[in-house]
């Protein structure tokens, strides 16, 4: 997928979040660099060409480029649901690279990749339009020790957070969630299997309603939409409600289906 059209010439895609292990992939979002989030909106008469293509080319693209070293992680996720529905994204690409100004060349490759097929028959930017990006530094990851990534990552519910301390809030949240979720994960309190947490850098104002995104991976849809848990659980209210209170407004959600993802740290 194309992440900036500036950057990137012969019109390759960047791909904003399962290869070998979905887990080893997400988690290695933590470890460093910039993720870039692009969400994207493609028609329905578009959808399958354009699944054909990201999944057969561009993941293939992604994957190779990995073995240059800056780019680390690329994923494919598809909305599931949501509003207003003709006129937002229903789709988002993750990419996080080492070196976000070598970012464009990671696409260049494109063509010694697949040689002998015409960039007319690849690209995917003519059946789809960016909506928005976003850049982040990912903050947090906490994964289920029984987890097994080619079952249990299946969905992912993104959460916007809206705070003036962003810096503050994350570490709060790795304080006292992520500890709790790492906990009950292991425990199986909850069906929740792996969780992350990320700041957002840019772009920022009072027309963008989130400063940092966290993230809940579960098996299934269902779980994604009613998460269970163990009525035993013993929740840290102290934490949470620090939390609460530094935060602004309500949280934004949406869920997405893995479509496809590929780490450096999984080749």
């Amino acid at each position: 997928m194309k992440m900036l059209n500036s950057l990137i010439s012969k019109g390759g895609t960047i791909m904003l979040l399962l290869a070998i292990s979905l887990g080893i992939q997400l988690k290695s979002t933590a470890q460093g660099g910039v993720t870039v989030y692009q969400y994207r909106r493609v028609p329905n008469d578009k959808i399958e060409e354009f699944l054909k293509r990201e999944t057969t080319y561009w993941a293939i693209v992604a994957e190779k480029a990995m073995a240059g070293g800056n780019l680390t992680f690329w994923a494919l996720l598809e909305k599931v649901g949501g509003y207003d529905l003709e006129n937002s994204s229903n789709y988002l690409f993750v990419n996080t690279c080492k070196d976000i100004d070598k970012i464009g060349d990671v696409w260049n490759s494109a063509g010694t990749v697949f040689p002998n097929v015409p960039m007319d028959k690849m690209e995917t930017n003519s059946m789809s339009t960016v909506t928005s990006m976003f850049f982040l530094e990912d903050r947090g990851w906490q994964q289920a020790a029984n987890a097994d990534p080619s079952k249990d990552f299946m969905y992912i519910a993104m959460v916007y957070h809206n705070t003036n301390y962003p810096d503050s809030l994350i570490s709060l949240e790795n304080k006292y969630w992520g500890p709790f979720i790492k906990s009950a994960m292991d425990k199986n309190q909850t069906t929740q299997r792996a969780w992350g947490n990320t700041r957002i850098l840019s772009p920022s104002g009072d027309n963008i309603k989130a400063t940092t995104v966290s993230y809940d991976l579960y098996p299934n849809l269902k779980e994604a939409l009613i998460p269970t848990w163990n009525p035993s659980t013993v929740f840290p209210e102290k934490g949470l409600s620090e939390i609460n209170n530094i935060e602004l407004g309500r949280r934004g959600g949406a869920i997405y289906r893995i479509v496809k993802a590929v780490s450096a740290e999984g080749m």
